[in-house]
């Protein structure tokens, strides 16, 4: 079982670190290791396309982590009061939100999106005076946005329900006694409680959609994420530059995922 465990690790990360060492060639052909140089990298974060890219991928991925948080805690709050039948499908609907495929999720936003957009533009544009030119909804920033939220808040309430399971009833009861109000009871127990979960939900939202190139290929428009610009630079050939960006999207990705399970673990013992 342990050799079986170390061909496995060996096959998931053996390809991330080969990317990672030939980022630092000092060459230019991905595939070839001359010298040692950090050259790359300078040229990663001096492409405009590459600083402008990575600004919109932040901007979206925030902006959806701070929404998926509020809406999935507020939802998670919202589920624990709920027993029977209709608790068992809310948890179905939850779960399939994760385990559907990423291009099923991409393809049935960009359906959704496209017919409330035929639905709510000619309305806009009746009511809107002659004068001026009416405005259109249209794929960008708010559908990147709008898909994130929808597919990284089934994370956040799955998260937070979790904590919410090991808090004890008699916490809101002894609240209750004392003649706090429930949003009393919520904003003095149950929110500094389950801080720790809802921080996490945040940085692992924002890790998904961050990373997120199939959802975001189907919705972005016009806009381009980094992980976009990096599946366009790769159809013209990869190269060490490639490499670099990849390897601090990995980097950088496995920082927030280690915060995220440090800031769980020690919620969870405290």
């Amino acid at each position: 079982m342990r050799l079986y465990a170390l061909c496995v690790y060996l096959f998931l990360y053996t390809p991330i670190a080969i990317i990672a060492l030939f980022s630092f060639s000092a060459g230019r052909h991905a595939s070839q290791l001359q010298g040692f140089s950090v050259q790359w990298y300078g040229r990663a974060l001096k492409n405009p396309f590459v600083m402008d890219a990575l600004q919109t991928s932040l901007l979206v991925a925030f902006v959806s982590a701070m929404l998926a948080s509020v809406l999935g805690t507020l939802a998670a709050v919202g589920l624990q009061g709920i027993r029977g039948p209709a608790r068992a499908v809310f948890d179905g609907v939850i779960y399939i939100a994760v385990m559907i495929p990423g291009i099923v999720i991409g393809i049935a936003t960009l359906i959704a999106l496209v017919t409330v957009f035929d639905i709510v533009n000619p309305w806009l544009a009746s009511l809107w005076p002659q004068t001026d030119a009416p405005p259109t909804l249209s794929m960008g920033i708010g559908s990147l946005i709008a898909a994130h939220t929808m597919f990284t808040m089934a994370l956040v309430i799955i998260i937070v329900r979790a904590r919410l399971a090991t808090l004890e009833q008699a916490l809101a009861e002894a609240s209750a006694d004392l003649y706090a109000t429930p949003f009393g009871t919520f904003r003095q127990v149950t929110l500094p409680l389950i801080a720790p979960a809802i921080l996490a939900g945040f940085l692992l939202s924002f890790t998904f959609s961050f990373d997120d190139f199939i959802i975001a290929f189907f919705v972005a428009g016009s806009e381009t994420t980094l992980p976009i610009y990096i599946f366009s630079s790769i159809r013209r050939g990869v190269t060490p530059e490639v490499n670099a960006i990849g390897t601090m999207v990995m980097v950088a990705s496995l920082i927030l995922l280690v915060i995220a399970q440090l800031i769980l673990r020690r919620g969870a013992e405290r």
